[in-house]
């Protein structure tokens, strides 16, 4: 099923139901989307846009690339969502690798698009979008018939079959460890991404309202679905970005507001309440992932806004869909073992399976740590044109999602590291998170990321990069004496370099990548 036709039955079942907002002002009703949106999908067919041909969008979050993303859905295409920050000289591998026919981006980049390109031009219709401005731009290239015209004709049935193996989404990977590689999501992993939301995660009404604070081109945008399914409220913050006072007045202003976020944003919305003191009433859900969750950060940020957080481990080779802590294991604070139930990220969703490996290929044991692996309806088939990737991915059937971690006998699991992260000194293996852990209960540290650098005798030694609260002022020897009162001595860095922030990505993960070229230089 082509997932525009859940927009169709939306715009028939209430036309006139507020859609898509543009900070507090509404700009589109239901009706209104799916009539844009079916001007989008003639505009691609006039220009010879064939189903299962790729449709980029480089834009900020803004209610356009909603309606951007159901318009090339209709017509039967691929849309491309590409991080809005990255280099143009990023982008246009992208636009090369996908062989994208279109490209949707914002006025000022499309002259710097072509100049980039001017040496081997890009086969690609370039459409400069201001901001708000889509729906006007479309109504002098397809007809306008008119809302309930559009209904009564049966306009919004206008729409390429699509089957659950069709591709839906090519997400491209951060690419922190070489060029991106491009995720094949079809419709049928996002149904059940929805399906799996509405079972593990949680519920969504017509009332509620998604506020897009994070970026479109990741999981904030794959959260869409499911919103348009239940006929919720879409708002997007002036700003085009995540600023914790405007969510916090946008929240108290629709009520029963919808929020995915990074860890690295919650713990900004709750430095900006206890600073502000902000009563923040309006905020109903606040799903976090992307990265890691540590403990005391999500300790504070629950006593400050209530029982409205509920984590959610996936990655874009399985969207959002690999396991889910509940909104109550967040908040017990009084079953024993509450602790380590809260450091971990859930129980597998309703629509996968899950499964450890050890580094000899065998199942692992409970408490022991392993490879997370993953099957199931939103497990992606592979990588856009790159079979060594897709069956170097794969085991027997099962996805290998590069992630370490730990099943307890309740089936919760702990993320312990990426494969890749993980720290072998003296043939011992540590874990980079468990260090951070401690780390971060120190008063004077706001950030820490702990790497591995080569050593002579050791293998690799323990490396951690700091980052001290303003005014505050911590010393190495310090540091050092605060690891090993709490873990052993082998685990403890044997350098501490202080900076005044890690370097992130555009979803707000640390970049090691980056931290391992600072330690080079």
């Amino acid at each position: 099923m082509n997932l525009a036709v859940w927009l169709d039955r939306q715009a028939r079942a209430a036309p006139e139901r507020p859609a898509l907002f543009w900070g507090k002002d509404i700009v589109a009703t239901y009706g209104q989307f799916a009539e844009s949106s079916g001007r989008i999908a003639d505009w691609l067919r006039a220009n010879a846009v064939l189903p299962g041909d790729r449709v980029a969008v480089f834009m900020k979050n803004q209610p356009d690339y909603l309606r951007l993303l159901y318009g090339i859905w209709q017509a039967g295409a691929v849309v491309v969502p590409i991080n809005a920050k990255l280099h143009p000289k990023e982008l246009i591998w992208i636009l090369e690798h996908s062989e994208a026919r279109v490209l949707f981006c914002e006025p000022e980049l499309v002259a710097t698009l072509q100049q980039d390109s001017a040496a081997e031009p890009l086969a690609i219709t370039y459409v400069a979008v201001a901001p708000n401005m889509l729906d006007a731009a479309l109504k002098q290239l397809a007809p306008d018939t008119g809302i309930r015209q559009a209904a009564e004709m049966g306009r919004f049935q206008n729409i390429t079959a699509r089957s659950t193996y069709d591709l839906a989404w090519l997400f491209y990977t951060s690419g922190t460890t070489g060029k991106p590689k491009g995720v094949m999501i079809t419709h049928g992993m996002l149904q059940a991404m929805a399906l799996g939301y509405f079972a593990d995660v949680d519920a969504v009404s017509a009332q509620d309202s998604a506020i897009y604070a994070a970026p479109l081109s990741h999981g904030a945008g794959l959260y869409n679905v499911m919103h348009v399914l239940k006929g919720a409220q879409h708002v997007f913050p002036c700003s085009g970005g995540f600023d914790p006072l405007e969510i916090f007045e946008l929240a108290n202003f629709f009520q029963r507001a919808h929020l995915f976020a990074a860890p690295t944003m919650v713990k900004r919305m709750t430095k900006a309440a206890h600073h502000k003191g902000v009563n923040v009433s309006g905020l109903r859900s606040v799903i976090y992932g992307g990265g890691p969750m540590y403990l005391n950060d999500i300790v504070d940020a629950t006593a400050c806004f209530g029982p409205i957080f509920i984590q959610i481990y996936g990655q874009g080779e399985c969207p959002m869909a690999i396991t889910a802590l509940s909104r109550a294991d967040i908040s017990d604070r009084e079953t024993p073992g509450w602790q380590a139930r809260l450091s971990s990220v859930g129980r597998a969703q309703s629509v996968v399976e899950l499964q450890l490996f050890d580094r000899e290929g065998e199942v692992a044991s409970l408490g022991q740590v392993g490879e997370i692996a993953v099957k199931g309806a939103p497990v992606m088939s592979g990588y856009w044109k790159d079979p060594h990737a897709t069956q170097a991915a794969f085991k027997n059937g099962w996805l290998l999602t590069g992630d370490m971690g730990k099943l307890d006998k309740a089936g919760y699991l702990t993320l312990i590291d990426r494969s890749k992260d993980v720290i072998i000194s003296g043939g011992s293996n540590i874990y980079p998170r468990e260090v951070e852990e401690v780390l971060l209960h120190h008063p004077s540290i706001s950030e820490v990321s702990v790497i591995g650098r080569r050593h002579p005798d050791w293998g690799e030694e323990v490396i951690a990069f700091v980052v001290p609260w303003p005014s505050h002022s911590v010393s190495q020897s310090a540091l050092d004496q605060f690891c090993l009162d709490r873990i052993a001595r082998f685990k403890r860095p044997k350098e501490y370099i202080f900076v005044s922030e890690l370097p992130k990505n555009n979803y707000g993960k640390v970049l090691k990548t980056t931290l391992r070229s600072l330690l080079k230089d």
